[in-house]
């Protein structure tokens, strides 16, 4: 089963963050890609990251954080950008599809591929961003130190 079927297959209500990180460790860029071009199959994917963000975020460790992120997810050329944004306010986060007119405090701008490895914990933020694979635009701080916030899994 190719990497595209094992995530089209999912049922992501039953798998755990962990058990999605290394599914998504064993996956080449090729197949991430391949599972970008599918509109339908990325929307699920995307809409299932994101959602976990909120019930992975870490709000002891955020306290008094005010920021907004705003996320594009560029795709690939017959696939549009996706953005979403994510909200920490009062100790909560929460997240929403498309572009608001809030200022975000930070921006982060990245491929398919690059995004599914940096939300699965396999990639490191600022490894991305010496390596030109996430573009940050914004408050470089809050970005380098974001992973923080939320409970990533180990793959």
């Amino acid at each position: 089963m190719s990497g595209a079927e094992e995530i089209a297959a999912l049922d992501f209500a039953s798998v755990t963050p962990e058990e999605f990180a290394r599914i998504v460790k064993g996956l080449s860029a090729k197949e991430i890609n391949q599972i970008a071009r599918d509109e339908e199959l990325r929307t699920r994917v995307l809409k299932e990251v994101f959602g976990r963000m909120e019930r992975q975020f870490k709000p002891d460790v955020a306290g008094s954080l005010e920021a907004l992120i705003r996320w594009k997810v560029t795709g690939q050329e017959e696939v549009p950008e996706a953005v979403y944004e994510t909200k920490i306010s009062g100790g909560t986060c929460t997240v929403t599809e498309g572009r608001s007119d809030t200022e975000p405090r930070v921006t982060l701008i990245m491929g398919d591929a690059d995004f599914l490895k940096l939300v699965s914990g396999n990639s490191s933020p600022v490894t991305m961003f010496m390596m030109r694979k996430v573009k940050i635009a914004g408050d470089v701080a809050l970005a380098s130190g974001l992973t923080r916030y939320f409970d990533i899994p180990k793959a």
